[in-house]
């Protein structure tokens, strides 16, 4: 099993509502999103985050389990939920949040579960990382399990929401330590690092510790990196309806192949051959272009790749 760690939130989605914007609820969140999207990819998927008793809390509950995501681990709250609002620009989608005293942000060490042997990696993203009492709490679940399971991490920056930037740097420096599979889209590369070319950032990373670096372009696809491979692959063409859960599609889908292929381990990711890395990236860029051609945070399954 992988266990996705940090935020579940609910998003309103705007639609028009008669010639005024009008916003619609759904469930998301970074690690929420790929939870599901494992899930649904064939992958057996757990989630650890703080979910509210509320009736938001709810909704998120009820997604998971539709989905086929484990529920044993989420840290239950009556604290509310988070929520956020969102803006879209050319399909692109821009977030305010609003998190204070959230059952997700005040997820703290005392709630970190244990985890049977059954999990075999956890992936952890987003403005979790960057709030705090939660963000330290990833960071100590993270630094307790790094030597027995594969660490998976996606920034996904929302500067927006991101306060010390110094101290958040910081910790991505140390969570990247850590980390065995790390995966930035260029956006994260242009606030972290805007002057520095990726290929230089990767090898940056992999000398500190991580086996696979991945830069996701939108549409124009990817490109990996490990000690011994540089693959890149083409985007998939799609009718983009909007960006939402794309990346978090992306990521659940390098672990689901990873998963699929039997090679999820840390030797096994290390010695990734060319082949081996195409085929994991090709099949996270056709399962993000499905979620593109549709509206919200909607992941494909598995039978809808082929």
């Amino acid at each position: 099993m992988i266990v996705s760690c940090g935020e579940a939130l609910i998003d309103f989605l705007p639609r028009d509502g008669n010639g005024a914007t009008a916003y619609s609820p759904a469930p998301g969140g970074s690690p929420f999103n790929v939870a599901i999207a494992m899930a649904r990819l064939g992958a057996s998927a757990g989630f650890f985050g703080g979910i509210s008793s509320d009736f938001f809390g709810d909704t998120l509950r009820a997604a998971l389990a539709a989905s086929g995501v484990d529920l044993a681990f989420v840290a239950d709250s009556t604290r509310p939920s988070t929520l956020a609002f969102v803006s879209l620009a050319d399909g692109d989608a821009r977030y305010a949040f609003f998190d204070e005293a959230s059952a997700g942000r005040m997820l703290t060490e005392a709630d970190l579960p244990a985890f049977p042997k059954t999990v075999t990696a956890l992936h952890f993203g987003s403005f979790s990382l960057a709030e705090e009492p939660c963000g330290s709490a990833l960071e100590a679940l993270m630094q307790r399990e790094q030597n027995d399971r594969v660490i998976s991490l996606d920034p996904n920056i929302r500067a927006g929401l991101i306060k010390n930037r110094d101290g958040y740097l910081a910790r991505l420096e140390r969570l990247i330590e850590m980390s065995d599979i790390v995966r930035i889209s260029t956006d994260d590369l242009a606030w972290l690092a805007p002057d520095t070319d990726f290929g230089e950032l990767a090898g940056r990373w992999l000398a500190r510790g991580a086996r696979l670096v991945i830069l996701t372009r939108g549409g124009d696809g990817a490109t990996a990196i490990t000690a011994t491979q540089d693959v890149s692959v083409p985007g998939v063409p799609a009718k983009v309806v909007d960006t939402i859960g794309a990346g978090d599609t992306f990521t659940a889908g390098i672990l689901a192949r990873l998963a699929a292929t039997g090679l999820m381990s840390k030797g096994a990711i290390a010695a990734l051959d060319a082949t081996q890395l195409t085929d994991v990236l090709d099949f996270a860029t056709r399962a993000a272009a499905v979620t593109v051609s549709r509206a919200g945070a909607n992941p494909p399954w598995l039978r809808e790749l082929g």
